[in-house]
């Protein structure tokens, strides 16, 4: 008997309740289902409208959420991932320990930089000292953060990276600097896989949901 599908709620698109959304957290979970074959059924939420039966489940209303064996609905993408991981070792996405932060300042150093209106706070500094260390990291040890092989810390910095780009590009004119090869590099490699192709938002929809931050 085939396994039932795994159920994730994840965010659905601005003004489009019926397309994949722009949340790099529920990305994040959809890559690691992907990349592990894990049958999965995808429930979309209007995050600006919340169904009763989601709030009902969760009632902090944050997505994603993961349904568990035990028909628990978990929140928080580490903890969902972890839980995959553990359910679904094949293929092991198990980042070592000492890899496993790499890149974990980028995010919020990114959103600091795309909200800032202070061209002098620094924030761009921080941002590309950020990029420059995950330069050097993959330049000793890429193309992935570990080695050959994808691995959970790329799956959650793939979907980070992808918003970096488009939201300082539109919102700022600003572009990741073209001699942080190895990072250019890593983005295309994880912009191209299939799994990230099949869960990514649109252009369109990751400026949208970025806007009202922006112009907040």
């Amino acid at each position: 008997m085939a396994e039932k599908p795994v159920e994730v709620c994840v965010k659905a698109a601005a003004g489009a309740p019926n397309t994949l959304g722009d949340c790099p957290f529920s990305q994040r979970v959809l890559l690691t289902l992907e990349e592990k074959k894990v049958p999965h059924e995808m429930k979309l939420i209007n995050v600006e409208n919340k169904p009763d039966w989601f709030l009902t489940m969760s009632p902090e209303g944050k997505v994603p959420v993961f349904k568990c064996d035990d028909g628990k609905w978990v929140p928080d993408s580490d903890v969902i991932t972890q839980i995959i991981e553990e359910k679904y070792p094949n293929p092991s996405l198990v980042t070592p320990q000492e890899y496993s932060s790499v890149g974990s300042k980028i995010f919020p150093s990114f959103v600091k930089f795309l909200r800032s209106k202070d061209p002098n706070d620094g924030s761009e500094t921080t941002l590309l000292d950020e990029l420059r260390a995950l330069d050097e990291h993959l330049k000793a040890h890429g193309p992935y953060v570990n080695g050959e092989n994808i691995s959970a810390v790329d799956l959650s910095l793939a979907p980070k990276l992808f918003h970096l780009e488009i939201t300082l590009d539109h919102f700022k004119g600003w572009k990741i600097p073209e001699n942080l090869t190895h990072v250019h590099a890593y983005m295309k490699l994880l912009f191209n896989r299939e799994s990230f192709i099949k869960t990514k938002a649109t252009k369109e929809h990751v400026i949208a949901g970025w806007a009202p931050k922006v112009n907040a």
